[in-house]
């Protein structure tokens, strides 16, 4: 059974480097780098579910500033389509007491250079995508996201 997966993911940038998670991929076992990004939960926005996604990868706090991009993303190797929403978020502080999820490596920060010379081992094509998009100065507005509960 195909499944329809609703995504988010955040650039942040500091200093000239990118916020970056290397991650192990739960189907190819491999080691992958990805912005710090996951599934939204029931019941959560999208911005909280991207604060909350960085913090639990990376350790740091972020404050979301824009919607970078929106984009599907369909892995030829897995029965899924993925819904990423890419926030652009400002770094605010480490949490030192912050627990990372399991299947992440390491966390850095990485210049553009360094993430193009790693472009083979990026998860997806939405990782560089997102950074190119991020360098030309795309942003829209957070109040483009929108959540209603009954």
């Amino acid at each position: 059974m195909k499944q329809f997966r609703v995504t988010v993911a955040t650039v942040v940038e500091r200093e000239g480097l990118f916020l970056m998670v290397e991650e192990r991929d739960k189907q190819t076992r491999q080691l992958v780098y990805n912005q710090p990004a996951g599934h939204v939960e029931l019941g959560e926005s999208l911005i909280a579910a991207a604060k909350r996604e960085t913090l639990e990868e990376t350790g740091s706090l972020v404050h979301p500033t824009g919607v970078l991009s929106v984009g599907l993303y369909r892995p030829q190797s897995r029965p899924e389509t993925y819904c990423r929403i890419t926030l652009i978020a400002q770094w605010e502080r480490q949490d030192l007491g912050a627990s990372l999820d399991p299947d992440i490596h390491r966390v850095v920060w990485l210049s553009y250079e360094q993430i193009l010379a790693e472009s083979a081992k990026l998860r997806s094509p939405m990782v560089l995508d997102s950074i190119n998009r991020y360098r030309r100065g795309e942003s829209y507005p957070l109040s483009m996201l929108t959540y209603y509960e009954s």
